[in-house]
C-alpha cells in the first residue's frame, strides 16, 4: 500500500493575522515569508517555502491539512487508492498548486470531514536559508515533515481505518487517560516516517474547536527551556508547563496560541524504526510535568 510520506503544512484560519505574525515570529521563532493579496501569511520553519499559511477567515481553528507524496506518479496512485476506497478526490487548479507553491495538488475530506489535501513538489529555497527572528538553533524537520498535530474526530475508528488503510500511515500506539474526574480520553497515533507522530486523534464528537495543537520539534533543549521563560517574561498563556510524555518521550511545553489552541513546543522525542517497532497502550499521558499551567 502507498503511503503519505510526512506532514507538508498546515493552513490555520484565524481572526488576526497580525496578532498571529507577532506570536509566530517572536515567540514561536517561525520566519514570516510574505502574504497573498487576500492577507494569507506565509510561516517557515526550514528549507520549504512555508510550513503554515494563516488564513485570515476568523475560524481561529484548523483550515486544512498537507500531506507530501514523493512524485506526481505517487500523487495519481494515491488518488486511484483513495477513489477505490469510496472517497471523492478534486484535482487542484494550476492556480490552487500556485497558491500553496507545490507542483500538483489533490483535494478531499477526511472522515471526520477536515479538508485535506495530497501534494508533491514543494518549493523549497537553499538559496535562500531559513532565518529565525530569535537566536534559536533551528527545528526538526527533514524527512519527518513539519512536526505532528492532535485533532478532535468524530468517530474514532472510522479515522483509524482511514489513516491506517486508505492514506497508508502506521500506528505508534495509544493513550488512554483520565485528565479529570469522570473524563477519559482515548488518543491515537500515527506515524508515516520516523517520527512518533505526524497526526493523533482525540475521539470527540461535536468538539468546540477540530484543533488541538501542533508540535514544532527544536533542535536543542536549550531552545525550549529559553522559550519557556520567555512566556513567562511576556505573560504569554502556558497551557501546559515543562514535562516528558510517555509514548515520543518529548520533553515540551504547551503554550496558548492568540487562536485559542495550543502549541507543544518540544525537543528530544524518539523516533520510529517499523522493522522493530512494538505498539503500546499508555495509561497516562506524561511520565513527569505538563501540568496545568497559567492558560
Amino acid at each position: 500500500m502507498l503511503s503519505v510520506t510526512q506532514l507538508g503544512y498546515l493552513g490555520l484560519s484565524v481572526s488576526n493575522v497580525d496578532e498571529w505574525e507577532r506570536f509566530a515570529t517572536s515567540v514561536l521563532g517561525l520566519q514570516a515569508n510574505g502574504r497573498e493579496a487576500d492577507g494569507s501569511l506565509f510561516l517557515r520553519m526550514d528549507e520549504y517555502h512555508h510550513r503554515f499559511i494563516v488564513h485570515p477567515t476568523g475560524k481561529d481553528d484548523l483550515a486544512y491539512i498537507g500531506w507530501e507524496v514523493a512524485t506526481e506518479e505517487a500523487l495519481q496512485a494515491m488518488a486511484t487508492q483513495l477513489t477505490a476506497a469510496g472517497v471523492a478526490v478534486q484535482p487542484g487548479t494550476p492556480k490552487e498548486a500556485e497558491a500553496r507553491r507545490v507542483a500538483g495538488l489533490m483535494k478531499f475530506h477526511d472522515p471526520s470531514g477536515i479538508a485535506s489535501e495530497l501534494f508533491y513538489g514543494p518549493l523549497v529555497t537553499f538559496d535562500k536559508p531559513f532565518q529565525s527572528p530569535r537566536p534559536i538553533s533551528g527545528f526538526k524537520t527533514d524527512e519527518q515533515g513539519l512536526g505532528h498535530f492532535v485533532v478532535a474526530v468524530d468517530d474514532l475508528d472510522r479515522s483509524l481505518h482511514f489513516y491506517r488503510d486508505v492514506l497508508g500511515m502506521r500506528i505508534s500506539d495509544f493513550v488512554r487517560f483520565s485528565p479529570a474526574p469522570g473524563v477519559m480520553l482515548n488518543v491515537a497515533f500515527f506515524h508515516c516516517n520516523p517520527r512518533h507522530h505526524s497526526i493523533a486523534f482525540i475521539a470527540m464528537p461535536n468538539p468546540p474547536k477540530r484543533l488541538n495543537h501542533f508540535m514544532l520539534q527544536l533542535k536543542s533543549l536549550d531552545d525550549v527551556g529559553a522559550t519557556y521563560y520567555l512566556c513567562q517574561d511576556q505573560g504569554i498563556p502556558i497551557a501546559r508547563n515543562l514535562g516528558r510524555h510517555t509514548n515520543d518521550h518529548m520533553v515540551s511545553f504547551y503554550l496558548r496560541t492568540p487562536s485559542g489552541f495550543e502549541v507543544e513546543y518540544g525537543w528530544g522525542a524518539r523516533v520510529v524504526d517499523d522493522s522493530t517497532w512494538q505498539v503500546q497502550m499508555h495509561t497516562a499521558g506524561s511520565m513527569w510535568g505538563h501540568r496545568p499551567g497559567s492558560r
